[in-house]
This record gives structure tokens, C-alpha cells and sequence, in this order.
């Protein structure tokens, strides 16, 4: 990722993307996870286009095709925009003069308790916090648990069950490419803003940032890409299948220009219904350790390992001392090599398999471990080791945070 990855206290929505017209139809529209409750608010099928020589007008055909659609969007805008809030956060500021500023950013209702989950980056180092509800009633909020790891965090109001709407979860795994995206936030503090796109990709990775986490580097992994407009304050919203389901948690955008360029960045709903419990709990979440880093093995760098340049898998470069993996006795690069120009590290184990699951890459070997394991526990790494295959066996540690 480079420079102009831009996450926000405050991030967005903004702009209406453009949709076929055929997308209304439910079996346009791929779903993530559809509980038979969902009916109401998915579209009914267009009339079919008559046979040819019919006297029926294509134009109301077309017309009553976004109609449906047009129903669709206002249907879930109106079941879930009342559970997305604003987060007005007072933090420390970082200045030689000290004192405090004023940051902005979303959230939504979790459960009837009060809790309501957002960005880690926006309640990072606040003092205080306020929630504005779309009904304009404001209330404090307590941050109850943080986790800059998956950059994800839990407040909590004293509120009314009149004001708390919680949302849905979907099933981030059965997201596809092309489905329609939704997200709903606070861009540039215009409040309860929805905006409409597609999903653009599957299986990003976003470097975390944080004030809590120092010295090493780290990624959330599985995130999803939308091109449905993400803007400062929109940070913490939500992201929505076509059925109103919580699938991603807006995160981040790619702009030089710090506003909306078409490449926003959701938190899944599977990191997510895995950490908010763990914050409600325990005011932290303890995500599973490697304790390595590396890049995914190319052709080329399998060539200069002397690798059939058709392997795949994850590379290490560096394992960290007095870590799990280091522990479990898997090697690092220990020699350079220079490709097109850059010098580069080969020669450490690759990662070919997790528990009998293939691994292609090093967003495979992060994916898995984010989403199917547990700090604790031991797992079997099949790796190649100057071309000959072993199994090893690690126990996961807690990934650390500063």
C-alpha cells in the first residue's frame, strides 16, 4: 500500500455509482447471507420483455425495473440508517504545544446494551467522546475495548431502546465481485449519507496504523474493496450487501487527494463478529501470532531459489526473536538476489500449507490465520526447505501491540 493511504476519524461515502438496470433483479443481485427475512426488502423480478411483435413499451419495462431498485435502496436505507450514529471524539493533540483537537467519525449499533462499534482510529487517544443519533439526540459514550490489531474498537452509551437499532451481520465470505455495494456513514460530517457501488475485490490487506502499536508492522487481512464513495468521517460506517446486511465496517481510502477516488476499504463482517465480542468481554481482543514477516513467492523469486518457478506459497523473510515461529524452528532469507533492478531476500521457508490448506500467498497465509484460528493454538505449517517439504508444528501466540 503506499503513501496516499489515507484512514479517517473521519471516513465516507458520497456519490450515487451507476448500476445496470438489471441489477434490481434478485437474481442479479448475489447476497451474503440471506435469512428467509430478507425477503421484503430484496426486489421482485422486472416483468419479462415481451416476445417479439408484442405491443408492450420497452421504456415502462425499463421504468418499472428502477422503480424496483430505486424501492430497494430506500427500503434499506430506511431499516438501516437509524443505527448508523456520529462519533464527535476529543483527543490529545500531537503538537510541541500540547492541548486537544476535535476529530469525527461513525458508528453503528451493536446490540440493546448500548455498545456501538467503530474504527480504532477514531476513538485512538480520545479524552472524550459524544454520540450524535440521527434523531440529533446526543449522548457520552465510554470506550470499552480496542483493538488497533484489526483497527477495530467498542463504545458504549447509556440510551433509550427507542434509540438503539441494532444491525444485521451478513456473511462477508459469500461477498463476490460486482454485487452491489451500500455503505452508509458521516462523509465530511454530513450525517447519515448513503451511497451505492459495487464490490471491486476481495482479499486486500491494509496496513494498520495506530498510535498504540510502535516499532513492528502489520495488516488486516480479507479486507474488501468498494468503489462505492468512502470520504473523511465515514470511518466506522457501514458497508451493506443489497439485502441491508452488515458485510465490511468502512475503513480507509486510496487518495492523494484525501477524498473519494473510487478505492475504499472494509474491515469484513468475519474479523468483525470475531473481535466486537472479545472488546464487549474483555476490553480487548487477543489476535493470533505468527511472528514473521514476508512477501508471496513469485516465478521469479522461486527461479533464484532454484523452485519449480510454478510454486507458490508464502515466503519468510524474518522470523521474530523469541517468537512462535521461531520457536517452531522455521528460517528466514538469509541471502539477496536482485530482481529487475531491486535487491531482494530468498532463501528462507516457504509456506505451502496451514492445516492441509493450500497457501498461495502471504494474504492466503494471513487470511487464514486471522479468520480460522486462536491465539493458543497449534497448528501444522507444511513449508519447503531447500526444495524438500516438512511439517512443523506452532503454537500461535498474542500479536503485540506496542
Amino acid at each position: 500500500m503506499n503513501q496516499n493511504l489515507k484512514l479517517f476519524s473521519v471516513v465516507a461515502v458520497a456519490a450515487l455509482g451507476s448500476i445496470i438496470a438489471s441489477a434490481c433483479s434478485p437474481s442479479a443481485l448475489v447476497s451474503g447471507a440471506v435469512p428467509s427475512s430478507s425477503a421484503a426488502v430484496v426486489a421482485q423480478p422486472a416483468p419479462a420483455v415481451a416476445a417479439s411483435g408484442s405491443s408492450q413499451n420497452p421504456v415502462t419495462t425499463s421504468a418499472t425495473t428502477l422503480d424496483a431498485y430505486q424501492q430497494v435502496l430506500e427500503q434499506i436505507y430506511a431499516r438501516v440508517s437509524p443505527s448508523v450514529v456520529t462519533i464527535n471524539v476529543e483527543q490529545s493533540a500531537q503538537t510541541r504545544f500540547g492541548g486537544t483537537q476535535e476529530a469525527l467519525g461513525s458508528g453503528f449499533v451493536w446490540d440493546m446494551q448500548g455498545h456501538i462499534v467503530t474504527n480504532n482510529h477514531v476513538v485512538d487517544g480520545a479524552q472524550s467522546v459524544q454520540v450524535t443519533f440521527p434523531d440529533g439526540t446526543t449522548l457520552p459514550a465510554k470506550v470499552v475495548g480496542t483493538d488497533p490489531n484489526t483497527d477495530l474498537a467498542v463504545i458504549q452509551v447509556s440510551a433509550s431502546s427507542a434509540l438503539l437499532h441494532p444491525v444485521q451481520l451478513g456473511d462477508s465470505s459469500k461477498v463476490v465481485v460486482g454485487q452491489i455495494a451500500i455503505a452508509i456513514g458521516n462523509p465530511f460530517g454530513e450525517q447519515n449519507t448513503m451511497t451505492v457501488g459495487i464490490i471491486s475485490a476481495l482479499g486486500r490487506s491494509l496496513p494498520v496504523q495506530s498510535n498504540s502499536i510502535q516499532g513492528a508492522s502489520y495488516s488486516i487481512p480479507d479486507v474488501i474493496q468498494t468503489d462505492a464513495p468512502i470520504n473523511p468521517g465515514n470511518s466506522g460506517g457501514v458497508l451493506l450487501d443489497e439485502n441491508g446486511y452488515v458485510v465490511g465496517v468502512t475503513s480507509a481510502i486510496e487518495s492523494a487527494s484525501q477524498s473519494s477516488s473510487g478505492v475504499g476499504f472494509a474491515i469484513p463482517a468475519s474479523i468483525v463478529s470475531k473481535v466486537v465480542p472479545s472488546l464487549i468481554q474483555t476490553g480487548q481482543h487477543q489476535t493470533p501470532y505468527l511472528g514473521i514477516s514476508g512477501t508471496t513467492l513469485t516465478p521469479a523469486l522461486a527461479q533464484a531459489m532454484g523452485l519449480n518457478p510454478n510454486a507458490r506459497g508464502a515466503l519468510i523473510e524474518d522470523v521474530a526473536p523469541g517468537g512462535p515461529a521461531a520457536k517452531a524452528g522455521l528460517l528466514g532469507s538469509s541471502q539477496s538476489v536482485t530482481l529487475n533492478g531491486q535487491v531482494v531476500r530468498v532463501g528462507g521457508d516457504v509456506i505451502t500449507a496451514i492445516n492441509g490448506t493450500a497457501i498461495h500467498g502471504m494474504d492466503d497465509l494471513l487470511t487464514y490465520v486471522a479468520g480460522s484460528t486462536e491465539a493458543g493454538q497449534t497448528i501444522t505449517l507444511t513449508v519447503q526447505r531447500n526444495g524438500k517439504q516438512m511439517d512443523l508444528s506452532l503454537t500461535l501466540g498474542v500479536r503485540p501491540t506496542a
